[in-house]
């Protein structure tokens, strides 16, 4: 690479830093910081654990992001210094090393980029996501729960916290249906492009004729309801059933009935959950959930009356990804051609790809 195409290239990247510093607002987020710290030092902090929670990850997250846009800045000036040296002293091993940062930092700077373009009215809460098997039987409950599994392994690939709140587990294998959440910043604005059906093609495990097998599963993703919502619920418009908590096969997790089935009358929309041990935490939950799914409706209703709900393949329902094991390897977003020829790197969690793909996808749609 000539010297004069690397300064070019060194110019651009510094001008692309400076569009993401822009839009991430530094001055702000650490004006945001220091108030979140002000708040974390207080003594009564932690009189309200989940008030406190919620304060500590905020500003967990933020000091992340300021480091991270820091660092990077540091590393694309230092990369000038280092092609530099690599010039002056006609150094192989020191130009090698200067073009291998040099791939480096534009992956980090693509990577940081998408973070940029999640503008959306929710994209910066936590999100609440739900997957349900749909057709083809046995491989369709355990393809549900191996799209589970995927994405709490790329949650905790990133340190994200999770928390399961109800599984309901098929009679064979796999399970029916769960929700769990996806406890920090911008989850949902990075999750919802993983919204729609899901495609399995594989020999099926559970056909003894070992015969090809297509199965279904549906992700729903939805925004973490803050106070700030206005999602009123009737209680007359409830239906509160308790029942005993239960695990694969039918095993007892707790020995009280202390899970919560809410059915909402008005919609018909049912909600979960099992994962504490008190009826009451329990409730609590399933209607923080109740209130997401509500929220979405409403939203989705004002969009279709402002005629702005644009059909791009990521509402629920709709074909967005197939994973197919059998003629061939291959997991293939249908939506924004993204693929990969690992399927099992992906089902480990191993998913950025597609949602950087996802996201950059989407914002070319809303243009």
């Amino acid at each position: 690479m000539a010297v004069v195409d690397v300064s070019e290239e060194l110019k651009s990247l510094s001008s692309t830093m400076e569009s993401i510093e822009a839009v991430l607002d530094l001055d702000k987020l650490r004006a945001d910081i220091a108030v979140l710290e002000e708040q974390a030092a207080a003594p009564s902090l932690w009189d309200d654990p989940d008030a406190a929670q919620k304060i500590t990850s905020k500003l967990s997250h933020l000091q992340a992001e300021v480091r991270k846009a820091e660092a990077l800045r540091g590393r694309i000036d230092d990369l000038s210094v280092l092609f530099e040296m690599a010039e002056e002293e006609n150094d192989p091993d020191t130009r090698a090393e200067a073009e291998s940062e040099l791939t480096s930092v534009k992956k980090a700077l693509d990577e940081m980029e998408v973070r940029t373009l999640l503008s959306g009215e929710y994209d910066a809460r936590e999100a609440l996501v739900n997957i349900r098997a749909e057709a083809g039987g046995v491989d369709a409950a355990d393809f549900a729960e191996q799209l589970q599994r995927m994405y709490l392994r790329w949650a905790e690939r990133h340190g994200y916290k999770t928390e399961v709140y109800e599984t309901s587990y098929a009679e064979e294998a796999g399970i029916k249906s769960t929700t769990f959440a996806v406890q920090v910043p911008y989850a949902y604005g990075t999750l919802s492009v993983e919204q729609g059906t899901h495609r399995l093609v594989r020999i099926s495990p559970f056909d003894n004729q070992g015969r090809r097998q297509t199965s279904f599963a549906g992700v729903e993703v939805l925004p973490v309801v803050e106070t700030t919502d206005h999602v009123e619920i009737d209680e007359s418009e409830l239906r509160v059933d308790v029942y005993r908590s239960s695990g694969p096969g039918g095993q007892g997790v707790n020995t009280t009935d202390s899970a919560v089935r809410l059915t909402h009358l008005p919609t018909g929309i049912v909600v979960s959950c099992q994962n504490e041990r008190s009826q009451i935490q329990n409730k609590a939950t399933a209607m923080n959930v109740l209130q997401a799914k509500l929220l979405e409706r409403q939203r989705q209703e004002e969009r279709a009356k402002m005629d702005a709900l644009k059909d791009g393949g990521s509402s629920w329902g709709n074909q967005m990804r197939s994973y197919v094991l059998h003629p061939y390897q291959m997991v293939k977003d249908l939506r924004t051609e993204f693929e990969v020829g690992n399927p099992q790197s992906v089902l480990d969690g191993e998913i950025d790809g597609f949602l950087e793909a996802g996201i950059r996808w989407r914002k070319q749609q809303e243009k």
